[in-house]
């Protein structure tokens, strides 16, 4: 039997070239894609001015024990509807227990990782101390429900809380 053997093509220097450069391409081309996406899903900050947050630090210190001061019991309860939107349904009484009828209060929806989902409730009071408004396309996760009080012009209440909607 004969067997023909055929000699492997050699190894030049420039196919190593050739390789060496095609290697390190994809890797360059791989780190070029995966920081442009990092960047373009980059959520943003917290505050837009750090030094903004630390002058009006004193001002929400000062806020936070008036209305703690004031006791008032605020409830909230949240509700995913089956097209994906959420009904806020929000409890406001007094320190006597009394309802509190006359406040305007606003919500929002806050996504903890993305400021871009972000969405605004407006809470319209339908008797008795009971505020509810509703927003449309709210996704499953953890969100942060942020409700602000005002009377005459003034923020009398402020809450924020972790919530899980399904």
């Amino acid at each position: 039997m004969s067997r023909s053997l055929v000699a492997p093509k050699p190894l030049t220097g420039g196919k190593v070239l050739f390789m060496l450069v095609a290697f390190f391409g994809v890797v360059f081309a791989v780190n070029f894609l995966m920081a442009k996406l990092a960047i373009d899903t980059l959520p943003g900050t917290e505050v837009d001015s750090a030094y903004s947050a630390s002058l009006a630090y004193e001002k929400e210190i000062a806020a936070a024990h008036d209305q703690d001061a004031r006791n008032w019991k605020v409830d909230a309860h949240i509700e995913r509807g089956p097209d994906g939107s959420a009904t806020v349904r929000v409890e406001a009484r007094d320190n006597s227990g009394q309802p509190m009828s006359g406040l305007t209060f606003q919500g929002r929806l806050e996504r903890p990782t993305d400021r871009r989902a972000d969405q605004a409730v407006t809470l319209a009071e339908i008797g008795g101390g009971i505020y509810r408004g509703s927003a449309p396309q709210v996704g499953p996760g953890q969100w942060d429900l942020v409700l602000e009080g005002d009377a005459a012009g003034q923020r009398m209440f402020l809450s924020k809380n972790r919530v899980m909607l399904n």
